[in-house]
């Protein structure tokens, strides 16, 4: 069995070719080709002390008020490092003590293009000026351009039953649903789901859709897996920490394992609506689906006319090196329905449901719609940044950033033997580095922290590296510097 992702990076670099470059320059490094850099020899130690200090005797009393007003204010659901960011640029923020970070998190994979990138402040400035809000009411001119844009993508790139790399006129259509966030993608598509289970039901038993009988409304979700928030997405995200207090959450949620290809006969059914999969698994620890298995359950699904969800909000969108994570995948492993948000705004609110023209019947006026999503200023700034995503040098250059990451990444588990895995997770710039100690990856996040460098951890047993698509290779080096000399403080301690 093969991860997703060697094949996909290579072919990324040929397949990009066919984009036009844009007017914006998206990346924060040089351009020109140059020999590769040699790496280390031994663990960075330039980072052992401190210099982001989080104490109290390190806060000023400005600072102080600003975090004093939200602890008065502000319902307490985060926990948020005692500092204020201020302002950013590129990769990098400040905040209100005047101290510089480097951002190796992207606002949790969202800052494809960086902090107050000049492209994005320009189409933000101008869309605002002429068509802020018009509701889902009326018409306006860039929903349509953003949903033709990701649709010719798919259909050139590869993803959602279109093939990479060929040249044929499509087989099928698709058609997109604009929403403001990543959980509400999800929610639209396990709405979209249910009523097309239960069409289906009708029409293979001749009865009719809404009949109290009808028995095709089960979902299907896998271990470990993230998709959001609300009553409906959090009832396939399958974490105690997050489902407990909410329950009773949905009915007829079936909850499978990941790449086990034994449990799919008794998991997807013919009660089964909706399979629901990230095909990385970002927030639960960066965990690859296997295309053997992915294939397993894409015959599963159409033997049983579930629909397949793959929720690509952490790692689709050129995350991977092409456009979904499974875009050059073979197509018998491809869904009918992929969810999108996070980086499509570059930090302004945007999500999408992206679905076969198959699946899209189902829906009629008045079935599923939202005041704010798919705004004029939201897909204005979604088909500036995707244009940008998409050329072949943004895409070279970030699988070429992502190989020296991984080079050096690489290193680590040789280095420090005792408390890391010994492979890296992902791929693309969706990165991670598995603990053999379930305490180590929050320990070694906080203490990069206070060396200037934020990263976030993922699921119970991992730190997660997802950087802005534009990073540079020094930044690559700041980073992973630090990492070494908090990994060596780390293992100091025991």
């Amino acid at each position: 069995m093969h991860h997703l992702g060697r094949v996909a990076q290579r072919r990324a670099l040929a397949r990009s070719s066919r984009h036009t470059p844009l007017r914006y320059s998206s990346s924060t490094s040089e351009s020109t080709p140059r020999a590769p850099r040699s790496l280390p020899t031994s663990p960075s130690t330039k980072y052992t002390k401190v210099t982001h200090p989080e104490d109290a005797q390190s806060i000023s009393a400005s600072t102080k008020q600003y975090l004093d007003r939200s602890d008065a204010y502000v319902l307490p659901v985060y926990a948020r490092p005692p500092f204020v960011l201020s302002h950013g640029k590129g990769a990098y923020v400040w905040d209100t003590e005047g101290r510089k970070y480097l951002d190796f998190s992207a606002g949790i994979a969202v800052n494809a293009l960086g902090h107050a990138d000049d492209g994005v402040v320009e189409v933000l400035t101008r869309e605002a000026g002429k068509l802020l809000h018009t509701s889902n009411a009326y018409h306006h001119p860039w929903s349509g351009k953003l949903a033709e844009l990701l649709v010719t993508l798919t259909q050139r790139d590869g993803g959602l039953g279109w093939e990479a790399g060929t040249s044929s006129s499509p087989q099928h259509g698709a058609k997109v649903f604009f929403s403001n966030t990543g959980t509400e993608a999800n929610e639209g598509a396990l709405k979209i789901a249910r009523k097309v289970g239960k069409e289906r039901w009708a029409k293979k038993t001749g009865k009719a859709w809404d009949e109290p009988s009808c028995d095709k409304h089960e979902i299907v979700c896998f271990e470990n897996s993230f998709h959001g928030r609300s009553m409906g997405a959090l009832s396939v995200t399958t974490n105690p920490k997050y489902q407990k207090p909410f329950e009773p959450l949905l009915p007829g949620i079936k909850v499978g394992r990941l790449n086990d290809l034994g449990g799919l006969d008794g998991l997807v059914t013919d009660k089964t609506c909706a399979v629901i999969v990230e095909p990385i698994q970002g927030e639960g620890g960066i965990h690859p689906a296997t295309v053997d298995w992915l294939r397993a359950l894409r015959k599963k699904c159409d033997e049983t006319g579930a629909v397949l969800i793959f929720d690509e909000i952490q790692c689709g969108l050129y995350r991977t090196g092409t456009l979904w994570a499974h875009s050059t995948l073979p197509v018998d492993c491809h869904p009918d329905i992929v969810t999108m948000a996070k980086p499509l705004g570059n930090g302004y609110p945007v999500g999408a449901v992206l679905m076969r023209d198959s699946v899209a019947g189902s829906m009629t006026a008045g079935t599923h719609g939202t005041t704010f999503g798919g705004s004029p200023l939201a897909c204005a700034l979604g088909h500036h940044v995707l244009s940008r995503l998409s050329e072949r040098s943004f895409v070279a250059k970030a699988m070429e950033t992502s190989a020296y990451l991984h080079s050096r990444l690489s290193l680590l588990p040789k280095w420090f033997p005792a408390i890391l895995e010994p492979k890296i997770r992902g791929q693309g710039l969706i990165l991670g580095l598995g603990f053999k100690d379930a305490a180590h990856p929050a320990a070694l996040v906080g203490m990069a922290r206070e060396r200037g460098v934020l990263v976030l951890t993922a699921g119970k047993d991992a730190v997660r590296l997802v950087p802005s698509l534009n990073i540079g290779e020094s930044e690559v080096d700041q980073t992973v510097d630090v990492l070494e000399s908090c990994l060596g403080v780390l293992t100091g301690r025991q």
